[in-house]
């Protein structure tokens, strides 16, 4: 069930914003005296986090697929250019070796 008013793609901040609000709004509630109206505070903290865990699913899904293709193409590239590939890793381990090394010499 995608959310009515989601209309643009949210940013990680975005979202733990609106949970940390979410979780002020629920203390505020739990410290407040029961009222009539509990059940209806109740149930829209309920919607609400609800549609952040949607969110949060969507974002990691998103971040998952990404990911993904990015290992991929990076074995992709390894697999089609070995030789360059094992130059560059040593050339990196080679450059970052001697930058350890002159900081742990002082």
């Amino acid at each position: 069930m995608k959310n009515s008013h989601d209309t643009t793609a949210q940013t990680p901040k975005d979202l733990l914003n609106d949970l940390h609000a979410l979780v002020a709004e629920a203390e505020k509630m739990m410290g407040d005296s029961l009222s009539e109206h509990t059940a209806d505070a109740v149930g829209a903290l309920r919607e609400r986090f609800d549609a952040a865990q949607e969110r949060m699913a969507d974002l990691y899904a998103g971040a998952k697929k990404k990911v993904v293709a990015g290992a991929q193409y990076t074995d992709d590239t390894i697999r089609a250019n070995p030789y360059q590939s094992l130059a560059v890793a040593a050339g990196v381990g080679l450059l970052v070796g001697v930058l350890l090394g002159r900081r742990c010499s002082k």
